[in-house]
């Protein structure tokens, strides 16, 4: 039996000697507001009107730290916060690089949308089921998983998301609700088991969580373990997590039941988080094994542009259009994935954040369509034009950029994406990105046709104004479509940047590992 020793233990390799940096901070300070937002917002459970003065503020601050937090990477490169001053791989760390910081900035300026949208459309009731602590702890969880620089904590973070995505699924308790939210629990629970069974997997073969650990071994070769198999099992539950072909059908089932608010957060926000992690893993993590994937990556984002464009031809109700719509884009943003190459991965990331400004655009859109017109159908919806032709001329202009038209936020991406594919010889899937814009198009010119040219059921009816809830947010998010696409240089630079990063982490790694140089 082993006995006490007097041995000294020397833990000057495994902790933090020297002061932390206040700029390192900025790493871990989105989450932390935002748990401390939502658990404030928890207390206050009896003052609900309250929420929103809080919330909203606060939004503000974390949109503001997210920007700082972007431009103290773009300056000085990665930055790493590790908890409790043990050193990686024995702490848990945060190591934010552009590709993060760009998307945790992104998802703020969403929330913030939405939650000023939320004033006019979450009423007391919804306040009393907690909407604005769930939407600050969901923003938790999308921000940790933005962040985080540890496999495990990226699980913990999707569960985060994942139970307060489940609050906001049933806001109200309609039976509708309830419904689609047990489509959306099944699909995500089993899609974060297999997370979790990879995790596990992860770990046996490596020895560590930690990316940069996990980038530098999986480089040098150390492991014979079956790579292909983990690499599947991660492919397999992102792709669910994303709503990728053809495990994608639980997206159009729950999407349409929410408030709209929730809708247009969920469309904005879930789905992309799925794709930052399957990038996250198969380019950074385990890149020879990610480039080997390929034609089977490029085979499932061919299905899922074609089934989701298809699916919204074919859909009457715009909200559940709109959903077919989140899914062809996220077949867009696997193109990018299976190209592999750095142009290939610049434009999956340029679409995803405009993915994530647009469909969020579009969904609070669906909402000002569905209180002018009195219903989502398209059958029976009708002169929205000379009920609102402000709303008119924003429909359009959204419209334009879904479909990828110039020169909007959606023309970019594409073209990068197209140029990329015809680069490697991959005209068959530049033919598919083409041909999925092209029916973009038809979907959204049928629904401004009948919608807002066809004349209305009733005759006489009056203009109706917008609220100012919903004016605003529109608006910004529309002025945002149509910045990336009128001045796309700064965000083309930094989206190269971001995937540069990606494919040659040495900054990254550099930033986990500084004694190390960041060798790969």
């Amino acid at each position: 039996m082993a006995g006490p020793t007097d041995t000294a233990v020397d833990l000057s390799q495994a902790l933090v000697a020297l002061p932390i940096p206040i700029g390192h901070w900025l790493a871990i300070l989105p989450v932390v507001l935002c748990i401390g937002l939502g658990a404030l917002l928890l207390m206050l459970r009896n003052r609900t009107e309250w929420h929103a003065a809080i919330a909203i503020p606060g939004l503000v601050l974390l949109v503001l730290i997210d920007a700082v937090l972007l431009y103290r990477v773009v300056s000085d490169g990665a930055v790493t916060m590790v908890m409790g001053r043990w050193l990686p791989p024995f702490g848990i760390a945060f190591t934010v690089d552009i590709f993060g910081a760009l998307m945790a900035l992104t998802a703020a300026v969403v929330a913030l949308a939405a939650g000023f949208y939320s004033l006019g459309e979450i009423t007391v009731s919804g306040r009393r089921y907690g909407f604005f602590p769930f939407l600050m702890l969901l923003l938790a969880g999308v921000s940790g998983a933005f962040l985080t620089g540890d496999v495990f904590n990226l699980y913990v973070w999707f569960e985060v998301l994942l139970i307060s995505s489940f609050g906001l699924l049933i806001l109200g308790s309609e039976p509708e609700q309830i419904d689609g939210a047990l489509k959306y629990a099944v699909l995500n629970l089993i899609a974060t088991t297999l997370f979790l069974v990879s995790v596990g997997y992860l770990y046996a073969v490596f020895g560590t969580l930690n990316m940069a650990d996990i980038a530098m071994k999986a480089r040098a070769g150390d492991s014979n373990a079956p790579l292909m198999t983990l690499a599947g099992l991660f492919l397999l539950a992102f792709g669910m997590k994303a709503a990728a072909f053809p495990v994608n059908f639980w997206l159009p089932a729950s999407y349409h039941t929410p408030r709209i608010t929730v809708s247009a957060i969920f469309a904005g926000l879930l789905t992309k988080v799925g794709v930052y992690a399957l990038i996250r893993v198969l380019v950074m993590l385990l890149p020879v094994e990610g480039a080997a994937l390929g034609p089977l990556v490029a085979v499932v984002a061919i299905a899922t542009m074609l089934v989701g464009v298809v699916g919204a031809l074919g859909a009457n109700d715009v909200r559940r259009m709109l959903g077919y719509i989140v899914i062809s884009g996220i077949g867009t943003m696997l193109a990018g994935v299976a190209l592999g190459s750095a142009e290939g991965l610049s434009g999956a990331i340029f679409y995803a954040l405009h993915s994530m400004v647009l469909m969020t655009a579009l969904y609070l859109l669906a909402g000002q369509v569905a209180r002018l017109g009195g219903s989502f159908s398209l059958s029976t919806l009708g002169g929205l034009y000379r009920r609102n032709g402000w709303i008119a001329g924003i429909s359009l202009v959204l419209f334009f950029a879904i479909s990828g038209l110039p020169p909007f936020s959606g023309f970019w991406p594409k073209v990068v994406l197209v140029k990329a594919a015809l680069a490697t010889g991959a005209w068959w899937l530049a033919a598919t990105i083409l041909l999925a814009g092209f029916l973009t198009t038809i979907v959204f010119g049928r629904v401004f046709l009948l919608a807002y040219w066809r004349p209305a059921a009733a005759d006489g009816i009056a203009a109706e104004p917008i609220a100012w809830q919903a004016a605003l947010p529109l608006l910004a998010l529309s002025l945002l479509v149509v910045g990336f696409g009128l001045f796309p240089e700064w965000l083309l630079h930094l989206t190269q940047a971001a995937a540069a990063g990606l494919e040659q982490p040495s900054a990254y790694l550099r930033s986990v590992f500084p004694a190390a140089g960041g060798v790969q």
